[in-house]
């Protein structure tokens, strides 16, 4: 993210942000990284560091999260361990070990559960492997304190044992001494002291020659010599002995695990950047917690979407004392992407406009904001600030001047996913000049689809806010009956300055105020509430319209509802009728057979007109339903389709015309189409099927077809005798169809066997599904060749 002027952080306060922070860090490479902290431009980034801070801050406000302690830089001991041959010291060792056992303690930390717990911090860990060796080795050498465990070799522990003998000898021997010169009156109050590491007892000089030892000094004045007796000095140099064959020991314990260390250099370093980051992580929990911060939604969209937003260091400020912080609602994005902000002096709008800046600082350095976590923030590539005095001696420019220079950068680099935030815009020189010149640049920046903030006083921006689009006006609230400020922000009317009634307030004379509102005019006076009067006109024009958009969406949504049941009660009725028609024919191929019984007795009877006119009575009755029956069918499920339906597809979801079933296109060929409908696989004509938009459509218009039309009327049996060869393929066609839909698990058709057109029939309609149909005959009383069973 690039800052311009390079001062941005100070004039935003973002430097005491990161001191802040810095200061919760427990090790001087975690504080590096709060100081040189930077804000990102990438969200995946932005969104895995809060996701980091959030789920530190929930394991540790459940007592649920390993804890960072102190720690050192172990740089310069990674450095030099490199080097063949080289011995750490026990200090560095302790540091890594320190390092170590913290690592040790974060990858225990990361069971199944808490993993899943806090998928984000575990990623941190997950890419790392920890090396249980390095910290048993340093640990069976050195203990919690950093000091050389006695253990650590049995010759380390034979020295210090006759170390410690020695030192028993000496403390005894020497209690022995102090009594015997004590009672003899040769030593002074103090008795004993320490001069270069040896114990030494206090003596008068004039008594110094009756003891007999090592004098090791005397006093400033020359009154009292330092005497080591003779009876302790061996013990003392068998001492001196030991301690140097200690150190040798110690030196040679520290070489072989310098030499085990050292392949794993790298892995220690590794730990030792997991530990900072995981240091800085911590860190940047404890100052949420502190804050109050929670965190938002973040977006790629350059937009600000905050809620009940409040300055973070005011915050801290007002805690102590008990004093609120008033927060305030702020979204730009869309249509308005630029804030003007007025009202008076001291009723905080540069702080409104610096929280703006510095919780989007925040945010994009990874750090949870002073709002409600329901606030959704943006990420921008640049941020533009003018804020403050900003005179420069060694460049010899004015405020204003500098501001112009800011102003000129701000137009050469600021675009679309900049946020611009300029503290008392167009001040610093002549009102009228400085007042026109403020509204170009806004000009050119509006051009350029920036976001921001922007304070003034100048009526001439208030008016151009409302004038142009992308801007909105707003107001910091005042109290006019004790003009006093509420720090409240008003977004969608401009703030008037109150200057009149300020200055009343502070106790400037009648005649002074008289003068100056005469001075003002009357016109100058009223644009403030002009534009009150406008704004307020203007938002209940954009509430009425929107109002007026929702009513009409309602009612279109009510249109579509009732021509979508109109279709569906129509398609309804007809489907009950061809029910009925289906019925009626199935009724007249029962009765068929009969009808050739009579048809044939009244040939025997050789009356060959009566028998005739039967046989037209019969084919003209079964036609008529025929025909009824056929156009019911195209009317319902052959409908042409509209000339805006796009043509189907592979993979279009489709649902058949007849029946209701709904799957999606495997293949095309030509004229039909291969349809996978659940655990089926159908072969279709294109005809017989319509396009849908999606599953879930699919699914709502699935559930009431077969409500209608499959489930609830489903019979499993099927009487074709009697029909024309056509007529039994596309009966069967719809009947198991029907089937399907309705989950059948047995078929019962009824063909007859006379010359076996009908059976050919049936049995070719079902080889054309894409379906293993196990078909057989019922025993020869229930029908036998007659009646085909088709189990599903």
């Amino acid at each position: 993210m690039q800052l311009l002027p390079n001062d941005a952080y100070e004039k935003l306060e973002f430097d005491r942000i990161l001191a802040l922070l810095e200061e919760q860090c427990n090790g001087e490479l975690g504080r590096s990284y709060a100081r040189t902290l930077e804000p990102s431009g990438g969200v995946r980034q932005i969104n895995r560091w809060l996701d980091e801070v959030a789920e530190f801050k929930q394991g540790t406000a459940e007592r649920n999260m390993f804890t960072i302690g102190a720690y050192d830089d172990i740089d310069e001991e990674l450095r030099m361990l490199h080097i063949e041959g080289y011995v750490l010291s026990e200090s560095g060792l302790a540091k890594i070990n320190v390092l170590l056992l913290q690592a040790k303690a974060i990858f225990q930390f990361f069971t199944s559960t808490r993993a899943e717990t806090y998928p984000t911090l575990y990623e941190l860990v997950r890419v790392l492997h920890y090396e249980q060796a390095l910290s048993a080795a340093i640990e069976r050498v050195i203990d919690e304190k950093g000091e050389i465990r006695s253990d650590a070799s049995e010759e380390l522990a034979r020295i210090r044992r006759l170390i410690a003998a020695k030192q028993r000898e000496v403390e005894k021997t020497f209690r022995q001494v102090i009594e015997k010169y004590r009672r003899e009156g040769l030593l002074t109050d103090t008795v004993e002291s320490m001069r270069n590491g040896r114990r030494v007892l206090t003596v008068p000089s004039e008594h110094k020659r009756k003891i007999r030892g090592i004098i090791h000094d005397e006093s400033a004045t020359g009154k009292t010599a330092y005497i080591e007796p003779d009876a302790v000095i061996g013990i003392n140099n068998d001492i001196f002995d030991f301690q140097q064959e200690e150190r040798r020991e110690i030196y040679r314990i520290l070489r072989e695990l310098s030499a085990v260390l050292r392949p794993y250099v790298e892995h220690i370093a590794s730990y030792r950047d997991l530990i900072a980051y995981l240091d800085l992580v911590q860190a940047k929990a404890i100052l949420a917690r502190q804050l109050k911060a929670e965190r938002p939604s973040v977006d790629h969209r350059p937009r600000i979407g905050l809620k009940d937003a409040r300055h973070p260091l005011l915050y801290l400020k007002n805690q102590p004392f008990g004093r609120k912080t008033v927060p305030f609602d702020l979204k730009l994005g869309g249509k308005n992407r630029v804030l003007m902000l007025s009202g008076p002096n001291a009723g905080g709008k540069s702080i409104t406009m610096k929280t703006v800046g510095l919780l989007q600082l925040m945010v994009q350095c990874g750090l949870l904001v002073t709002a409600d976590k329901t606030s959704e923030m943006g990420v921008f590539q640049r941020l533009c600030a003018d804020i403050g005095d900003q005179q420069s001696i060694e460049d010899d420019l004015s405020t204003y001047s500098s501001r112009l220079k800011n102003a000129r950068e701000f137009l050469d680099t600021a675009d679309d996913k900049t946020m611009v935030l300029i503290d008392e815009f167009g001040s610093g020189t002549d009102p009228a000049s400085g007042g026109a010149i403020a509204e170009g640049i806004m000009d050119g920046l509006n051009h350029r689809k920036v976001f921001g903030v922007i304070t003034t006083h100048y009526s001439n921006l208030k008016i151009y806010a409302y004038q142009s689009a992308g801007l909105v006006n707003g107001g910091m609230h005042f109290d006019q009956e004790t003009l006093n400020p509420t720090y409240e922000l008003k977004v969608g009317r401009p703030g008037s300055s109150y200057a009149f009634e300020i200055a009343t307030k502070s106790g400037l004379p009648q005649r002074v105020m008289d003068y100056a509102r005469k001075r003002a005019g009357k016109n100058e006076r009223a644009v403030d509430q002009l534009l009150v009067d406008l704004q307020r006109e203007k938002a209940e024009s954009e509430d009425k319209i929107r109002e007026l958009e929702q009513k009409q969406k309602t009612l279109d949504a009510l249109t579509r509802t009732y021509e979508e049941l109109h279709r569906s009660m129509e398609v309804r009725r007809k489907r009950l009728k061809l029910e009925a028609k289906e019925q009626a024919l199935e009724e007249t191929a029962k009765y068929n057979k009969e009808m050739e019984n009579l048809i044939r007795q009244l040939r025997e009877d050789k009356k060959i007109e009566e028998a005739k006119e039967k046989a037209k009575e019969l084919r003209e009755k079964r036609q008529e339903i025929g025909e009824e029956v056929t156009e019911l069918r195209e009317d319902i499920y052959y409908t042409p389709a509209p000339k805006t339906e796009k043509p189907i597809v592979v993979g279009d979801h489709v649902r058949l015309r007849a029946g209701g079933a709904t799957g999606q296109v495997e293949k095309l060929d030509k004229k039909t189409a291969t349809v996978i409908v659940g655990d089926l696989r159908l072969t279709v004509k294109l005809r017989d099927l319509e396009g849908v938009d999606d599953p879930l459509t699919i699914r709502r218009e699935r559930s009431v077809s077969s409500s209608v039309s499959s489930v609830a009327t489903f019979s499993n049996k099927l009487d074709v005798r009697g029909m024309r060869y056509e007529e039994v393929l596309a009966t069967t066609e719809a009947f198991v169809d029907q089937a399907l839909l309705a989950n059948a698990s047995q078929l019962r058709i009824v063909h007859g066997k006379g010359s076996g057109s009908l059976k050919r029939a049936v049995r070719q309609k079902l080889a054309e599904y894409n379906h293993s149909f196990s078909l057989s005959h019922p025993p020869r009383e229930l029908g036998g060749e007659g009646v085909t069973i088709v189990e599903l």
